[in-house]
């Protein structure tokens, strides 16, 4: 699941540029282009196709998922906020009857909750998630931001790259860390 020089990082903007501030993530990942991020961190704009993106996880390259997106917080819009998702979490899992009471998966509709949703009932998973969010102000039928959440991307570009270095450090040493621990194992294997 690890990539060898450290673990994998998927950054994945989340919205549709048709409904406003719901294109939050998607202008998060646009202005990432321009920031220098650690390797081994992927960086995609992944829009209204959330299937894909949930699809996209299951062959186990990326350690951590930072997902991007417009969340509905209870603070005034342009508000940021940074969650941790705990997949491991029963909540996270279906249930048989859940899947035969919910409605197929709208591929161009997916919420964060529903890809990861989808991942877990699909068998797959991620070592860890992070919601980077936004407050939306505006949802409607239109382009472009409002001026809140457009004033918040600086920022949450900024918030983005941070994670990125401290996720990217984070697997990094637990790479080292293990790769130590089995080089000891291996010298007491062969002394004794």
């Amino acid at each position: 699941m690890s990539d060898p020089d450290g673990g994998r990082i998927l950054v994945a903007g989340i919205g549709n540029i048709f409904l406003g501030d719901d294109a939050f993530g998607v202008e998060v990942v646009r202005n990432l282009r321009d920031a220098v991020i650690p390797p081994g961190v992927d960086v995609s704009d992944y829009g209204i196709r959330g299937m894909h993106l949930a699809y996209d996880l299951l062959d186990g390259r990326h350690d951590v998922l930072v997902m991007v997106d417009a969340l509905p917080l209870d603070e005034p819009p342009g508000t940021l906020a940074v969650i941790q998702v705990d997949l491991d979490d029963p909540g996270w899992t279906l249930r048989p009857a859940d899947v035969l009471e919910a409605p197929a998966a709208d591929a161009h509709g997916m919420d964060p909750e529903s890809v990861l949703r989808l991942l877990r009932s699909l068998g797959g998973t991620v070592d860890r998630v992070l919601v980077v969010g936004c407050r939306p102000a505006v949802l409607d039928e239109r382009m472009g931001l409002s001026a809140p959440v457009a004033a918040a991307i600086d920022e949450a570009v900024r918030m983005v790259v941070g994670i990125a270095q401290e996720e990217a450090a984070r697997l990094t040493a637990g790479r080292a860390g293990e790769a130590a621990a089995s080089g000891s194992r291996k010298g007491v294997g062969a002394d004794a």
